[in-house]
């Protein structure tokens, strides 16, 4: 495998690169299958027998929505070993060959174990390394393929990596819960199995195409690293190291959140420490980055910078992925309680996510953006986000409305999920496909795998969010206090999150309004 990166002619600028396909291929496979066997995972757990020590019922469901965020978190959270691996010793297109074979024997383990917690867990945990593995890895591979010369052609690359992401959503959403209810859990479960197996066979298959970016086999002086560290570290006469104190407040603050992990439980509590200890050393590098320069590269310095205004971005797109997320647990809970015919399934509906943004995608670009331009108001991307963080907010206000009136004992169709759907589904167009190309544009050459990574935890802290309302819920003065404002614990955690959403929209375009872009595509 060439390790070389080509350079383009004019002509070879002007179109599609060749390698693109296999990508995409590889990607609309393995989106069918992860979300052929998430989409039907709350309702596998409700009913299996894996959770037979749970009362069935409340508890039952709030079970059943912990392991799902929990495996969500894990997923997620294992982007900073592959972006580690990948940037650090074996490439991007090897850590992701590797991790695929690792994801594949997932899949089979919940093929071949749904009646055996260890083997069906087993699974999930392989599933969850194997497909967090490679997520920061695939779309900064799509933008390795592309530089300077070409890199008119990576947006359309990018929305159309997120529309083939929603294609094989889509199918799964639909065939996967019908396959669970009339074949069973081995087949439902197996047959994503073998869309990833073919997967990783297209991949392979266009291993001799594909442009390969070197990992930094040798230390960098100059890396994001060593630059934070000498920030931190180095000293100004007469002056105290306010960033080190920080930092040391960020380790401490960690240490306290492993110490309740008996209380808290091991997830949520390596999560917060994860938060504190990121907080504690970006904020203190922050503070006393400039002490870096002259020990440093001017460069080097500025990338750092660049990186730490980029993870408060980040930071403060994890409430809009604490709603996301959702639509596959509390909104098909809720859908269990509602009106529906006898061969749908309520977790049929999270297929109008993917149909909703295969339609949405190209409208924007086509007629909504260019409307807004023509208008006078240019669509960038940190605004698209702003109004996506909204209009989730807005979708969960409609959610939580809908619960109201199931609450006060009057049904309702399943057919009314269909209006917060298109809200919730505006707001992820808005922000997780603007997020990918804005992730991959804003991130130092020697950092597009690890800076990845951090967009992909997002989505870890997201769900945390959701498993700390959970655990709340469970504390009695909690569920009083909830009960004294006339709505129920299921009302008032949709309407907790709505208003968390809207406030962290409101966060985010004020920040956004200072913050400075940059371009770090390869040179032509």
């Amino acid at each position: 495998m060439s390790t070389t990166t080509p350079t383009l002619s004019q002509a070879d600028a002007a179109r599609m690169p060749r390698q693109i396909p296999f990508i995409i291929g590889n990607e609309g496979c393995e989106r069918f299958s992860f979300y052929g066997m998430r989409n039907i995972l709350v309702q596998f757990l409700i009913t299996s027998l894996l959770l037979q020590h749970v009362a069935a019922g409340a508890e039952r469901e709030l079970a059943a929505k912990d392991l799902m965020h929990t495996f969500m978190i894990g997923v997620y959270f294992f982007p900073l070993l592959g972006g580690y691996l990948a940037d650090r010793f074996f490439g991007k297109y090897s850590t992701i060959l590797w991790f695929s074979l690792i994801y594949c024997a997932g899949q089979f383990c919940l093929a071949l174990f749904v009646d055996n917690r260890l083997g069906f867990f087993l699974g999930l945990g392989l599933i969850a390394l194997g497909s967090g593995g490679i997520k920061p890895l695939v779309a900064s591979f799509v933008g390795d393929q592309f530089t300077q010369a070409n890199k008119h052609l990576a947006k359309i690359v990018f929305d159309g990596f997120y529309w083939i992401i929603n294609f094989g959503s889509l199918f799964a959403s639909l065939l996967m819960p019908i396959f669970l209810k009339n074949f069973g859990a081995r087949v439902a479960f197996g047959i994503p199995g073998v869309l990833m197996l073919i997967a990783t066979v297209v991949l392979w298959l266009g291993r001799r195409q594909y442009v390969m970016v070197p990992p930094a086999t040798t230390a960098d002086p100059d890396s994001f690293y060593r630059v934070v560290r000498t920030a931190l570290l180095a000293r100004r006469g007469g002056e105290g190291r306010p960033g080190l104190i920080v930092a040391i407040l960020g380790a401490l603050a960690a240490l306290a959140a492993l110490a309740f992990a008996a209380k808290l439980g091991i997830v949520i509590a390596i999560c917060l420490a994860l938060v504190a200890l990121l907080a504690g050393i970006g904020g203190g590098a922050w503070l006393q980055l400039e002490r870096a320069r002259g020990l440093h590269a001017d460069a080097a310095v500025d990338g750092v910078r660049s990186v730490l205004r980029v993870l408060v971005i980040f930071a403060l797109v994890t409430p809009f992925f604490s709603l996301f997320d959702q639509k596959a647990s509390t909104w098909v809970i809720q859908g269990n309680a509602m009106t529906k015919p006898d061969w749908f399934v309520s977790s049929q509906m999270q297929a109008l996510n993917p149909a909703l943004v295969m339609l949405l995608i190209p409208f924007n670009n086509l007629v909504l953006y260019p409307w807004l331009r023509r208008i006078g108001w240019e669509a960038t991307a940190l605004r698209r986000m702003t109004a996506g963080i909204a209009f989730s907010g807005l979708a969960w206000i409609v959610i939580g409305g809908i619960q109201v009136v199931m609450d006060g004992g009057s049904p309702m169709s399943i057919v009314w999920q269909v209006l917060p759907y298109a809200l919730l589904t505006f707001g992820e167009v808005l922000v997780s496909a603007t997020g990918l190309e804005f992730a991959y544009s804003q991130a130092p050459a020697a950092m597009k795998g690890v800076v990845m990574s951090f967009w992909n935890l997002t989505t870890t802290i997201g769900n945390l969010w959701v498993l700390l309302a959970n655990f709340a819920v469970r504390n009695d003065a909690v569920t009083d206090s909830i009960a004294s404002t006339g709505f129920s614990v299921t009302a008032f955690q949709m309407f907790f999150f709505a208003a968390f959403a809207l406030i962290a929209a409101l966060a985010f375009g004020l920040y956004a309004r200072s913050y400075r872009e940059v371009d770090n595509y390869r040179a032509a």
